[in-house]
């Protein structure tokens, strides 16, 4: 488990939010039970069937970007980036960390997530966190099956990376 925090265990339920990548069509009942109880979901692309999003919609607010899987006008209503605050963190999602162009530190965001890669990862480069949750649909080669949390705590982000037990 990959932890960014100073403790292994991230805060109650209803001060987290969930991060799932890359479902490619498949929402597993294990992705659904772990996200339950928190308070946003974040999702970074290649979601692949649209009524995953109202599924999701059903445990908690949902935000969620376009990935290069996701094809047609539910698809095309989806921003390939996006900028919000939630809990006080600033998060900018992306679904491909190759493809972005702007300057974390002087666009001022303090969480940087993004997918398509399918590895999960915690990164800090000083007061910013890269997360990428991982993929929680299809297993792709040897790689885990994954979601992430992601709280403020005293001001700063931190991420936990949960494996799905499939």
């Amino acid at each position: 488990m990959t932890d960014s925090g100073s403790s292994m265990r991230p805060p109650p339920p209803g001060k987290l939010i969930g991060v799932i990548s890359d479902t490619h069509g498949l929402l597993r009942p294990e992705a659904l039970e772990a996200l339950e109880g928190v308070d946003h979901i974040l999702h970074a692309g290649d979601i692949g069937n649209p009524a995953h999003l109202d599924m999701l919609a059903r445990l908690a607010q949902v935000t969620a970007i376009r990935g290069n899987i996701d094809r047609g006008p539910w698809a095309e209503a989806l921003p390939e980036t996006l900028t919000l605050t939630i809990k006080g963190l600033r998060i900018h999602m992306i679904h491909d960390r190759k493809d972005l162009r702007a300057d974390p530190q002087t666009e001022g965001w303090d969480v940087v997530i993004s997918g398509h890669s399918h590895k999960p990862g915690i990164e800090e480069t000083g007061p910013l966190l890269w997360l990428n949750p991982g993929a929680a649909g299809p297993r792709r080669f040897r790689l885990p099956i994954t979601l992430a949390f992601l709280w403020s705590e005293a001001g700063r982000p931190r991420a936990m990376i949960h494996p799905l037990p499939v």
